[in-house]
C-alpha cells in the first residue's frame, strides 16, 4: 500500500456516501449522527458492511472522529516491561508463554525492573507498561512489590500495569478481596490498568480459545471495582480468530454499558489476532487473522459503536504493522499507540518491529496523512503538539518500511 495522496486524500462530501448505501445502514448511521443509542441489529448491520455500506460506515466513522478530537493524532512515550514470559495459563492464541523449564524462559528481578524504570525514564518515557505470565509460584504480593521498586526508581513514572487476569491471579494467591487488593495496588503507585485479557467477551468463545482465563463476569467485576476506586483502564478486543461480526457488536456494546456506567476507560484499542504461532491456528481452529477488509470495519465500527462513550480508538501498530495502522487512523482512529522502547513479547518472534520506534518516526508517520501529532499522557490530556518544520523529513523512514503484520507478533496482553 503507498502512502500516496490516492490512499490517504480528501474524505469525500459528508451526504455523498450515505446517499449512495443501503436504507438499512443509512438509517443506523444517520441515527448515530442523530445522538441515538445503537441498537445490536444497527451493530450487526454494519460489522457486515461491504462496498458502497462499508464506504459509508468508514466516512461516518471518520467525520465522528473529527467532531470528537479534531486532527490529532496522539502518542505517548512509554517502555514496556515484560516481567517474566513463564506463565501456566496456556491460551490458545498465545505464542508469548513458556513452561519454567523451558530454555527461553526468563523471569526479571526486582531490581532489573527498577533499572528498566530508571533507563525509560532517562530516555524521556512518562508510562511504564508492566505485564507478564503467571507463574506457578508466584507470590500474589510480587506485583505490590513491582510498584513499590518502580516508584523507588523513579517515582514520576506513570505506572500502567496489570492486566484483570494478573488482578484477579493475585487475588487468588494473596487471599485478599478483589477491592482490598485493587485498593493496595492503588496506594503503591498504580495509575492505570490495561483492559486486557479481554479477547472477545463471551464465555463460549472465551472456552475455545482461553479455556483457563478468567470468566466474563469476572473480568468486568475487576474492571468496574478498579474503576470505581479511581484506577482507569484501556479497553481493548482481539479479532480475526474464531470469532463472528456479532461477535464484535456484542463486545463493543458490553463495553459502551460499562463506560456509562464507570466512565472509567481512557481508549479501546482492537488488536489483530497474528495466527502464524498460535496452538489455535496449527490446529485448524482459527483462521488466519483479520482481512483488510476486518481491520477497516473493527476499527470504523468501535469509532461509531463507541461514539458518546469513548472517545479515545487506538491503532496497534505492533500488530498491523505502520501502513496498515496509518489506514486505520482514516477509519475512526486517533492515537499511535506509544514508543514501546522494548517489548520481550515481540522480540520473542523475532520481530524487527516492537522494541523501539521514536517519537519523531511516530509524528512523521502521522504528517504523512494530513493530521497533527501530539504526545499525550496515559490519560489523554496532551503534552505538546509539534507543529510542522521547515524541511522535515514527512512518512515512514526507510527502516521502518514494513509490511502489514510484519513483526509476525504473538499475541499477548503487552502493551495495551
Amino acid at each position: 500500500m503507498s502512502l500516496s495522496t490516492s490512499s490517504f486524500g480528501a474524505a469525500p462530501a459528508p451526504d455523498e456516501p450515505l446517499r449512495a448505501c443501503s436504507p438499512a445502514v443509512a438509517a443506523s448511521l444517520e441515527g448515530v449522527l442523530a445522538g441515538r443509542e445503537p441498537s445490536f441489529e444497527d451493530g450487526l448491520g454494519l460489522a457486515e458492511a461491504e462496498g458502497a455500506d462499508l464506504d459509508a460506515l468508514i466516512s461516518v466513522a471518520d467525520r465522528l472522529r473529527r467532531e470528537t478530537v479534531g486532527d490529532v493524532v496522539t502518542y505517548v512515550v512509554n517502555r514496556n516491561i515484560n516481567f517474566t514470559n513463564v506463565c501456566i495459563v496456556g491460551c490458545q492464541f498465545c505464542g508469548f508463554g513458556r513452561s519454567a523449564r523451558a530454555e527461553d524462559a526468563y523471569s526479571l528481578s526486582l531490581d532489573e525492573i527498577a533499572a528498566k524504570a530508571r533507563e525509560a525514564r532517562e530516555l524521556g518515557a512518562t508510562e511504564v507498561c508492566i505485564q507478564g505470565g503467571l507463574p506457578r509460584d508466584l507470590d500474589g504480593y510480587f506485583y505490590r512489590d513491582i510498584l513499590r521498586a518502580v516508584k523507588s526508581a523513579a517515582p514520576e513514572l506513570h505506572i500502567h500495569a496489570f492486566s484483570p487476569m494478573e488482578v484477579a491471579y493475585g487475588v487468588q494467591k494473596t487471599g485478599l478481596s478483589i477491592r482490598d487488593f485493587l485498593q493496595m495496588l492503588r496506594d503503591e503507585g498504580l495509575g492505570t490498568m490495561p483492559g486486557t485479557a479481554a479477547e472477545i467477551l463471551d464465555d463460549r468463545i472465551r472456552g475455545e480459545v482461553s479455556p483457563n482465563k478468567l470468566p466474563v463476569a469476572l473480568w468486568i467485576e475487576i474492571v468496574t471495582t478498579a474503576h470505581r476506586l479511581g484506577i482507569r483502564s484501556t479497553s481493548t478486543m482481539m479479532y480475526g480468530s474464531i470469532e463472528e461480526p456479532a461477535d464484535w457488536v456484542r463486545h463493543l456494546l458490553l463495553l459502551r454499558r460499562i463506560q456509562h456506567d464507570t466512565g472509567g476507560f481512557t481508549e479501546f484499542v482492537p488488536l489483530g489476532f497474528i495466527h502464524e504461532q498460535t496452538r489455535l491456528y496449527r490446529r485448524g481452529r482459527a483462521r488466519a487473522g483479520a482481512s483488510g477488509r476486518e481491520h477497516q470495519v473493527v476499527h470504523a465500527l468501535a469509532r461509531v459503536l463507541l461514539h458518546g462513550a469513548i472517545p479515545n480508538v487506538q491503532v496497534s501498530w505492533v500488530k498491523l504493522g505502520f501502513e496498515r495502522a496509518l489506514e486505520c487512523l482514516n477509519v475512526g482512529g486517533n492515537d499511535f499507540s506509544g514508543t514501546l522502547m522494548e517489548e520481550n513479547i515481540s522480540k520473542s518472534a523475532g520481530a524487527s518491529s516492537g522494541e523501539y520506534i521514536s517519537p519523531e518516526e511516530i509524528r512523521s508517520m502521522i504528517r504523512s496523512i494530513g493530521r497533527i501529532p501530539a504526545e499525550r499522557t496515559t490519560d489523554y490530556r496532551i503534552r505538546q503538539k509539534f507543529p510542522l518544520e521547515t524541511g522535515e523529513f514527512v512518512g515512514i523512514p526507510p527502516r521502518l518500511q514494513l509490511t502489514q503484520a510484519h513483526a509476525h507478533t504473538p499475541n499477548s496482553d503487552s502493551g495495551y
